[in-house]
């Protein structure tokens, strides 16, 4: 069905004149890789760099062709700017002054000191960004605790799956299905443990593989964050994809996040791609909220003894070396995997519990690092030297 579906896309994409005439779009080898899942189709166009402005209307030709070809029920259409060697690169557009959150005492989403204002989210007061400069550290279950330790702290808060190709977002938070289309392009959240979530798990199959280039990613990353009706929420929580590559940096870029968090686990080898991160953030001019360190130590129990397995404090010594807050400690504890596994988080499983008042303990100080009184100093993170 889907190679039928792609074959029909092709087709109607092949009636579209290129940018420069000389034959269509897919004849040029302007389309890239079609990618079709369920009823949904995704691909690319390449453009000229110093044209890519005016192409939005090639885009949007593109897009209509393939929303009717028969079986297709949402596309998805990217323009790739390439550019010849030594060129400069696009400028994006100015970004539209952002809407103020009447409920948050902080500054506006897009304020960054020394830097033009990024183009806001309506309704979200605060954009923060959990991050770690490597996979398997625990970050996406930090993120979904930590979201729903601000709301049991009583904030309106929303999850964004920011990791394309390895979402865990609908698994965490237990929660399946299509978002429904409320307006246009614009679709509604799923819901659950009273948190607005959205994740690209929402629209494809869980084992299906997102064979995808940057430009790609980047088209779904926008339209899940600014196409999407969060409502009115004081704090929408990013699940960033790990390490620094391409998607991490222009989201960095582009977003206007309040902050970013950082996880790591004790160990060097983890502290070293921590400080990665971190210090793109820096360079960027978002304001690193602080440091948790994940699985910082276990328990057994069977005999309650204490094991440092990755080794403990490092996350800790690192941020005091780094003269940015340590958000707190979690430990490598099974109630934590499971619950997570089962799609209930241990701050939902076990409010009453030890290790929810950790995650409740570390959204609070995420909290008060964002919503400082305007003209406040942050302390910023100092330069960081590779040798």
């Amino acid at each position: 069905m889907s190679d039928a579906i792609k074959a029909a896309v092709l087709e109607r994409l092949g009636r579209i004149a290129g940018p420069e005439g000389g034959g269509d779009i897919v004849s040029l080898g302007l389309v890239s890789d079609v990618f079709v899942s369920d009823g949904r189709v995704a691909f690319s166009i390449t453009v000229p760099a110093d044209q890519a402005r005016e192409m939005e209307p090639l885009r949007q030709a593109a897009e209509s062709a393939v929303k009717s070809v028969p079986g297709v029920e949402k596309a998805m259409v990217a323009l790739t700017a390439e550019r010849k060697p030594g060129s400069p690169a696009p400028q994006p557009a100015p970004a539209a002054a952002p809407q103020r959150h009447s409920h948050a005492p902080a500054a506006p989403q897009g304020q960054r000191q020394g830097g033009p204002a990024k183009a806001g989210v309506p309704g979200v007061a605060h954009i923060i960004a959990v991050a770690s400069g490597k996979g398997g550290v625990g970050k996406s279950t930090t993120t979904a605790n930590i979201a729903l330790g601000m709301k049991a702290n009583g904030l309106r808060v929303g999850v964004l799956d920011a990791d394309i190709y390895g979402p865990s977002v609908p698994r965490l938070f237990g929660v399946s299905g299509r978002p429904e289309q409320v307006e246009g392009r614009i679709l509604k959240p799923l819901e659950a443990h009273g948190i607005k979530v959205m994740s690209i798990g929402f629209m494809v199959e869980e084992d299906t593989p997102m064979i995808w280039r940057g430009p790609m990613v980047m088209s779904a990353l926008t339209q899940m964050l600014r196409e999407v009706a969060w409502g009115e929420l004081d704090a929408l929580v990013v699940d960033m994809p790990p390490g620094t590559g391409d998607a991490q940096l222009t989201m960095a870029q582009q977003v206007p996040l309040s902050g970013a968090v950082i996880v790591s686990t004790p160990q060097d080898l983890a502290l070293i791609d921590a400080r990665k991160g971190l210090n793109m953030f820096r360079r960027v001019d978002v304001p690193v909220l602080g440091i948790v360190e994940n699985m910082s130590y276990f328990v057994a129990p069977d005999t309650g003894k204490r094991y440092d397995i990755f080794g403990h404090g490092g996350a800790r010594a690192e941020a005091e070396r780094l003269e940015i807050p340590f958000l707190g400690e979690v430990p490598l504890d099974m109630d934590i995997r499971i619950n997570s596994d089962n799609g209930t988080p241990i701050v939902v499983a076990d409010p009453a519990g030890p290790h929810a008042a950790v995650y409740r303990d570390i959204a609070a100080k995420v909290w008060s690092e964002v919503s400082r009184p305007l003209g406040e100093v942050r302390r910023a993170a100092p330069a960081i030297v590779f040798d």
